[in-house]
C-alpha cells in the first residue's frame, strides 16, 4: 500500500475510534503501560516523549513519574485523539504537559531534546516504522533511553482473528505488516541498527479480557484499527463480521466473559553517549 494512502487511512481510522478507545482499552493495555514505565525508568525532572499517543492514558503516567520539574510531550497522528488526549489535562492548559497532532515519521520537535521517548502500540501503525524509529533516535539527548511497546505473535493474539474477516469484507489488508514487528527480535534489531545500545527484548503474555461478547466486539470493531473499515460496513455485513469474530473467540469464552490471551513485546534501548 502507498505509504501516504496508508497515514491517510491510519488518521482517519484513528479519528473515528478516539471516543471509544480509552474506555474500551485502557484496562486491556494496563499491562502493557506497566511494562513500558519500567523499562523507561523515569525520573523526576526528566523530559519525555509520548508518541502515537492516543487518548493520553500512558503519558499522564509519565507526566506523574517526571513530577513537576519534568516536561512531557504526547503527539499522535489523530486530531481527534489529541483533542481527546487535551481534553483530560483541562484542554491543554498544564505546562508540564502537552499535546500536538504529529506525524511519528517526521516529528517536529529539535534533535536531542529528550531524555526518554516512549511508544506503546503505535510504532507497527507506521507505514515506514524504520524512518519513525530513525526520529525518535534523533529526539533523544545522547544517554537518552527508549521504550517501545508491539503486540508479540499474531499466532499468540487471539483477538487478531478479527483481521482476516474484515480483510475478507473489504479485498485488502487492513493493518498491512502489522505484526512484523513482534516477529522473533525484529524490533530489538532493527533499534540496534539504528543505533541504539543495552538493547533488551522482552515478551508479555496476558489475557484481555471482556465482559461480554458486546464489549469484545466494540474494542475491535469501534475504539480501534478496524474502525474506518467498519465505518463503511452495511447493517448486514456487520452483522456477519460480528458473527464471525464472535465464533473465533468462543474458545476463550467463560459464561458471558471472555479472556483472550495476547502477547507483548516490550523493548528497551539507550542512545549512545
Amino acid at each position: 500500500m502507498d505509504a501516504r494512502l496508508q497515514r491517510r487511512i491510519q488518521r482517519y481510522g484513528w479519528d473515528l475510534a478516539a471516543e471509544d478507545y480509552e474506555p474500551l482499552w485502557q484496562g486491556q493495555l494496563a499491562p502493557a503501560h506497566a511494562a513500558l514505565l519500567e523499562a523507561a525508568r523515569l525520573a523526576p525532572g526528566q523530559t519525555a516523549l509520548d508518541v502515537a499517543c492516543g487518548a493520553g492514558a500512558l503519558a499522564l503516567r509519565v507526566a506523574a513519574a517526571v513530577g513537576p520539574g519534568g516536561r512531557v510531550t504526547g503527539v499522535d497522528l489523530s486530531g481527534r485523539m489529541i483533542d481527546a488526549a487535551r481534553g483530560q489535562v483541562g484542554g491543554g492548559t498544564r505546562t508540564d504537559l502537552r499535546f500536538e497532532r504529529m506525524d511519528a515519521e517526521a516529528l517536529d520537535l529539535p534533535t536531542a531534546g529528550f531524555d526518554t521517548v516512549l511508544c506503546s502500540l503505535g510504532l507497527m501503525y507506521a507505514p515506514v516504522p524504520e524512518r519513525a524509529l530513525a526520529e525518535m533516535r534523533r529526539v533523544l539527548k545522547p544517554g537518552g533511553r527508549l521504550a517501545l511497546a508491539v503486540w508479540g505473535e499474531r499466532a499468540r493474539c487471539a483477538w487478531a482473528s478479527s483481521l482476516p474477516i474484515v480483510d475478507d469484507e473489504v479485498s485488502s489488508e487492513v493493518c498491512p505488516l502489522f505484526f512484523r514487528l513482534g516477529q522473533g527480535e525484529t524490533l530489538a534489531a532493527l533499534c540496534a541498527e539504528h543505533g541504539f545500545s543495552f538493547v533488551r527484548s522482552v515478551r508479555l503474555a496476558v489475557d484481555i479480557r471482556f465482559p461480554d461478547g458486546d464489549a469484545a466486539c466494540r474494542a475491535q470493531f469501534l475504539g480501534g484499527p478496524l474502525a474506518l473499515a467498519w465505518s463503511r460496513f452495511d447493517a448486514a455485513t456487520r452483522a456477519r463480521v460480528r458473527e464471525r469474530y464472535l465464533a473465533s473467540i468462543e474458545p476463550w469464552r467463560s459464561g458471558q466473559a471472555y479472556a483472550l490471551p495476547a502477547e507483548f513485546v516490550i523493548v528497551s534501548a539507550g542512545a549512545p553517549l
